[in-house]
């Protein structure tokens, strides 16, 4: 039985968040730092005809003026199109860094970057997406369109069908820590203070942008506060640091304003989606058609994979999922928060729900009736699969029995009720991680890796983890992340690092436990003779048979014997073999309560319950508050985010925190997360699925089709803001 697996356990840097402990990436103390300030383009597309810096030059504490024409060119790298600043006159998008200003106080460099003079040759440029569908075309990687059976054929013979178009705005990443970043160099050796969901990309980035090799570069990034996708790029303000830093021979800080994060990392892409549904009339579906257009940029690609996940959700043996991209001139944009997920379940789960009405079948009966028991797009069976039980308890916890079919038919006084549900589904992805583990003779452990943690509790679960296989208390054990100092971890994005960071702590663990056992075995009259590595654990301090606790040695006494103040193991953990057989997602389902003003279309969510299937949970604890936090950002989402560009000048108008809407705690009423754990033994040895993503995935579209049976009118396109409803 687990000591501290799935057992409620506060943060263990908790108490360093909320004392001003944490160092974030600008909070280090490095002697003799300069500031640099970026000054931002006014045009969307063209070229700078003249650049005055002389008056910025010439203001109280200023260290130097970087543009286009004295910045060092950095290399081009065929593997990273990500943008670099400075590099040429060419504009690509409003905002774009066209100087960087350096002083010896932030305030010098912030007032002298208003002393700079940019003029433009400005050309004609185009952020509509809407107007650019024409120019739509496959993503160059090949991912764009999958088909199976004839869709087409069966829409037009199905005896009901639905079809509709939804779009999803440009939404933007709005973490309370802003980007920022610290560098200087010891001769050719650069060290990084970056806010990063992955130390080692940056590293390579850098090293690539510089004509460096990769040891010499040291990223460090211990603590992050919220990224959600913001950060998992290296973005461009990194290479301006260290370059700054390089040219002046001293450390030099850079840190985004708010305003400047809204094109200084990328943004959830807007998105057009047709859905198409086809079914006979007992519900089973016998057709979807769901294609989705986005926008990228205009010297890059991107593609969130809109359509992907919406493929494995139903049982319909016929199906075209597509995916097509337009360039715009606007910055790339980025994955954020349950990419492609969210937006892609949006279109289709309320296409489920108008297919319901259609048919006049309940809608959460519409999806028991079209469960897929095997994985419909590759046959292959679930690795496991509790969403069935996710439903039905969901159902019962939020009282859905008692829910009226028709719209309209729910009133408390002005307040129109609406009950709405819908599903949602995330990957239960893998990648390859390393992990070090030092033990020490007394009863201490170090356990390292260069994950990072934006706020999920990576510290927290990887100290539960070595807690639990090395069989110490976790006060005992130190975990540190962030750092490219230690072994390579994956990004911290996609939901997998717990999974893969996870398994490879277990991985180091049982590494661990093995060389106890050789040097207990070379006694003659060791108790645990004969064992096998995976015959005997770690509990207090004695390596025992887990047959027979009586049989054990104690370890430290042990590692003393033989002279060891301590023993080390790295590992590197790898998705099994076994994977390759299943189909692995993890499911949720969401029941959500709101109340729409009769008079003034105000939506109000007063009530959700969120039922989640994703394997084993690690801390009950921060999971919940995983979930909860989905969901709030789900709320954002369905209700009141939109970054508004102004296609006039191609600029964004609300580019802050007063005028981009994010919901408050007033907008975040009764939220109830619950967990159907399954027994998940082919995913990975700790049986985890992510759920970071997960947690919004549905909540959007559980919304949307909230509000229609609340008021009747389907609104299409998010979010769902009053002037809709009216």
């Amino acid at each position: 039985m687990a000591r501290y697996i799935g057992k409620e356990m506060s943060r263990v840097e908790g108490i360093a968040k909320v004392t001003g402990r944490a160092k974030y990436a600008a909070e280090f103390r490095v002697p003799n730092l300069a500031y640099g300030f970026i000054v931002s383009s006014s045009i969307a597309k063209g070229t700078i005809k003249s650049i005055d810096t002389r008056e910025a030059e010439r203001a109280p504490g200023v260290i130097r003026v970087f543009t286009h024409l004295n910045a060092p060119k950095f290399r081009n790298d065929p593997q990273d199109r990500s943008f670099r600043a400075l590099q040429s006159d060419r504009i690509y998008f409003n905002m774009q860094p066209v100087a960087l200003v350096v002083a010896e106080t932030y305030e010098q460099a912030r007032y002298a970057s208003r002393l700079v003079k940019v003029d433009y040759n400005a050309e004609k440029h185009q952020t509509d997406t809407e107007a650019l569908l024409a120019s739509a075309r496959d993503p160059s990687h090949g991912r764009g369109t999958r088909v199976r059976g004839n869709p087409e054929v069966a829409l037009r013979e199905a005896p009901v069908k639905v079809e509709a178009e939804y779009r999803i705005p440009i939404e933007h990443h709005n973490p309370m820590e802003p980007h920022a970043a610290i560098a200087f160099w010891e001769g050719d050796r650069l060290t990084i203070f970056d806010k990063t969901q992955g130390v080692y990309e940056v590293r390579r980035h850098l090293a690539s942008s510089f004509g460096i090799p990769e040891e010499d570069v040291t990223v460090i990034s211990p603590f992050v506060g919220g990224a959600f996708g913001s950060a998992l790029r290296p973005n461009y303000y990194p290479t301006l640091t260290a370059m700054a830093a390089r040219e002046l021979k001293r450390p030099v800080k850079i840190v985004y304003t708010r305003t400047q994060m809204f094109a200084g990392h990328g943004y959830r892409p807007y998105t057009i989606q047709r859905v198409a549904l086809g079914a006979d009339r007992s519900g089973k579906l016998t057709a979807i058609i769901h294609e989705a257009v986005h926008n990228t940029s205009s010297f890059e690609e991107f593609d969130d994979n809109t359509t992907g996940f919406a493929r494995q959700v139903y049982a319909c043996p016929n199906l075209r999922a597509s995916l097509k991209i337009v360039s715009t001139d606007l910055h790339t944009p980025t994955w954020m928060r349950a990419p492609g997920a969210v937006s892609g379940m949006f279109a289709l789960e309320s296409a489920m729900d108008e297919l319901a009405y259609a048919l006049k079948i309940d809608p959460l009966q519409l999806r028991l009736i079209n469960y897929a028991e095997t994985d419909p797009e590759s046959g292959k069976p679930w690795s496991s699969k509790a969403l069935r039980e996710c439903y039905l308890l969901g159902a019962k916890k939020f009282g859905w029995e008692k829910r009226k079919f028709e719209p309209r038919s729910m009133r408390d006084g002005e307040w129109l009720i609406g009950w709405g549900m819908a599903t949602g589904v995330w990957g239960a992805f893998q990648a390859p991680a390393a992990a070090r583990i030092t033990l020490r003779a007394d009863g201490t452990a170090h356990v390292v890796s260069a994950t990072s943690d934006i706020g999920p509790g990576t510290y927290t679960a990887m100290t539960i983890i070595a807690a639990e296989f090395l069989g110490l208390k976790p006060e005992q054990i130190k975990f540190e992340l962030g750092d490219t100092r230690f072994p390579r971890a994956p990004l911290e994005g996609g939901s997998m690092t717990t999974a893969s960071v996870g398994s490879a702590v277990h991985g180091a663990a049982m590494a661990i436990v093995a060389r106890l056992l050789d040097l207990a075995n070379r006694n003659e009259d060791s108790p645990l003779k004969g064992a096998a590595a995976s015959d005997v654990e770690l509990l207090d301090g004695r390596l025992q048979l887990k047959s027979d606790p009586s049989r054990y040695v104690d370890a430290f006494d042990l590692m003393k014997r033989h002279n060891l103040n301590e023993i080390t193991e790295t590992f590197e953990a790898r998705p099994s073999r076994e994977r390759e057989d299943y189909a692995m997602l993890a499911h949720g389902a969401q029941f959500v309560e709101v109340k729409v003003h009769s008079e003034l279309g105000i939506v109000r969510v007063t009530r959700i319950v969120e039922v989640t299937a994703c394997g084993r949970i690690v801390n009950p604890k921060t999971a919940h508050s995983q979930e909860i936090g989905g969901v709030v950002w789900g709320i954002g989402m369905a209700l009141q985010e939109a970054t508004e560009v102004d296609h006039r000048y191609g600029r964004i108008v609300n580019p802050n925190l007063q005028h981009y809407h994010v919901p408050v705690n007033a907008d975040v009423l009764e939220v109830e997360t619950i967990f159907v754990e399954e027994d998940d033994k082919i995913v990975n040895p700790l049986g985890v699925k992510g759920m970071g993503e997960l947690g919004m995935v549905g909540i959007p579209a559980a919304i949307a089709n909230a509000v229609f049976h609340a008021t009747g009118k389907r609104i299409r396109e998010l979010p769902i803001t009053p002037d809709k409803l009216l």
